[in-house]
């Protein structure tokens, strides 16, 4: 890169937050609002963050969010890259690479995380340094009037209440730590991202209503579920109800309990469209209705994943059916990667190391990343070209392994 600015990559400090931020903010076309514009929020790790500095003035931002993945079988620390940024009068010079590279490198040399995430802005950029799309984002909406819960629905015998946010926050936050941990994509959520999660700004509401909350209680008085919305008021020219009702989240811990929440938020009056912002491709709503046909929505790209240390990454998670191959890994990004893996696993343990084995298997990091939570087909990757088959019925044995017979899906943003 010219005049080798990336060699001045550091950390920003509190005192540069501002401009950091508003560095940031500008590049993504947004103006900073909030509590934390002068000082980083709760959950900024400033340690973790990259800045370049050019005559004074911040040209490029990273970061990096210590948070805890769902994987298949399993959970594992998460870097969680965000704050990517360059600015326009330095772009095509080196300085995403460099970003990219250090950042990769530290959690590598740190032993801190075997996997990085990201949401992409574009989706050519990431690509190039290892991640891949390995979750798929779907939501929904739909007439609210089609939509009713088939008769043949468990209801069980659990009430569903409307509570405030002081209520509602420590057992919502009780039923996600269940949940969360049989998704793959999901993460944790502590105290700082509750804080995040339920933060409602009026200047974010988009002229709904302030958030609403549900709770589902058993007749024993436990909380098995919980549902946050909000509404919008609208009137069609000859005086008709028109509002358009927002679901945020749905998380239950059964089936009756997931289903009496979904009554009780398509009973809501003065609505005509139902929208699910951060719906599962496999959300159970899909089967609940008689209609389904009346739920629709763009099915996109999702959370990003990078595997950062195979032997760990693949050692963690577990694998439904028995797994025992070489897989000859692509990785000319981070050179540690690169070489021959044996994978060895089943339901109830996995381990991953170096191998001099012949392989079975040859495929790029891209490759591998994308199909680690289990929502990529190692098959459908080698229909397109991208994995190489060596031994006869390996890519069969791998991607039936690989797979999970729950959708990877990450409702989170960072």
């Amino acid at each position: 890169m010219a005049d080798d600015l990336t060699d001045q990559l550091r950390p920003a400090t509190p005192e540069e937050w501002p401009d950091f931020l508003q560095a940031m903010a500008g590049a993504f076309g947004e103006t900073p609002t909030g509590p934390y514009l002068d000082t980083p929020s709760p959950v900024a790790e400033l340690d973790r963050s990259l800045g370049l500095w050019d005559d004074g003035r911040v040209v490029a931002t990273a970061g990096i969010y210590s948070r805890e993945l769902s994987v298949p079988g399993a959970v594992v620390p998460c870097a969680g890259v965000t704050w990517v940024t360059v600015a326009p009068t330095h772009r095509r010079r080196g300085v995403l690479t460099a970003m990219m590279r250090r950042q990769l490198t530290e959690i590598h040399e740190q032993e801190r995380e075997p996997v990085a995430a990201l949401w992409a802005s574009e989706h050519p950029i990431y690509g190039r340094f290892g991640y891949a799309p390995a979750t798929v984002r779907a939501p929904l909406s739909g007439p609210i009037a089609r939509l009713r819960l088939r008769p043949d629905v468990d209801l069980g015998t659990g009430r569903v209440t409307i509570v405030d946010e002081a209520d509602f926050r420590p057992h919502a936050m009780a039923v996600h730590e269940a949940v969360r941990r049989f998704v793959p994509g999901n993460l944790a959520r502590d105290d700082r991202w509750w804080d995040r999660e339920l933060a409602d700004q009026p200047e974010h509401r988009h002229g709904a209503t302030a958030r609403r909350y549900l709770l589902h209680t058993e007749t024993d008085g436990t909380v098995t579920g919980y549902a946050a919305y909000r509404v919008k008021e609208s009137w069609t020219e000859t005086g008709h109800p028109d509002g358009t009702l927002t679901v945020e989240e749905v998380r239950a811990l059964s089936t009756p309990a997931y289903a009496s929440l979904w009554q009780v938020l398509l009973s809501i009056d003065l609505v005509s469209t139902v929208r699910l912002q951060r719906a599962s491709p496999d959300d159970p709503i899909r089967h609940l209705v008689t209609d389904a046909r009346a739920l629709t929505g763009p099915v996109r790209d999702g959370l990003w994943v990078r595997l950062v240390d195979v032997g760990r990454a693949l050692s963690a998670r577990r694998y439904p059916a028995r797994i025992d191959l070489v897989l000859d890994v692509r990785d000319p990004f981070c050179e540690w990667n690169h070489g021959r893996w044996h994978v060895w696993g089943h339901p109830s343990g996995a381990f991953c190391d170096r191998t001099d084995r012949d392989p079975d298997i040859a495929l790029g990091i891209e490759e591998l990343s994308a199909a680690y939570l289990g929502g990529t087909s190692l098959a459908t990757l080698q229909a397109a070209g991208r994995v190489t088959e060596i031994s006869p019925g390996a890519v069969t044995n791998a991607s039936t392994a690989f797979g999970w017979p729950v959708s990877p899906w990450c409702p989170d943003d960072f």
